[in-house]
């Protein structure tokens, strides 16, 4: 039977999107991978969701220097939102703003798996002065409380268990 062919609308797609991560938190990081790299494809135009599957697929790798370039990928997306707001709109620009201390966090842990202690503390420089516009909710406390394990984790480059 051929396949289907998939809806396109952006609901659709950020439908689309979550089931994949669906996938990645239920261990399935395969086929998460499978699926975002087609949702990449499949959403050229849209910097939005392109935003949040690259970050999600930097999670499906397993060499850390494609992590790096798919937290890289997402970093220019979310920079491609804020670039034009007025084409992305503005709850999409707010949006992003949001994501910009995550996507830095990421970049900077991305870098100590990499060995670069120098890059990760520039990008947790970043990462902690972009978290200043974070609300002081669930996620907010997670990403600051992420920000300090990493920070944490900087200042004593000792074995790890």
């Amino acid at each position: 039977m051929p396949e289907q062919p998939q809806d396109a609308s952006p609901d659709a797609l950020t439908t689309r999107i979550g089931q994949a991560i669906v996938l990645l938190h239920g261990g399935d990081r395969e086929e998460a991978g499978n699926r975002l790299h087609h949702l990449w494809e499949e959403s050229a135009d849209r910097p939005l969701h392109r935003c949040t599957i690259a970050h999600y697929l930097a999670d499906t790798q397993d060499d850390p220097v494609e992590e790096l370039r798919w937290d890289r990928r997402a970093l220019a997306a979310a920079d491609a939102v804020t670039s034009d707001p007025g084409a992305a709109g503005e709850e999409a620009v707010a949006t992003v703003r949001g994501f910009y201390p995550s996507l830095h966090l990421n970049l900077a842990a991305d870098h100590v798996k990499l060995g670069d202690a120098e890059a990760a503390r520039r990008e947790l420089a970043d990462a902690r002065r972009l978290a200043g516009d974070l609300a002081h909710d669930a996620y907010g406390n997670g990403v600051r409380a992420a920000l300090d394990r990493l920070e944490l984790r900087l200042a004593d480059p000792g074995p790890r268990p």
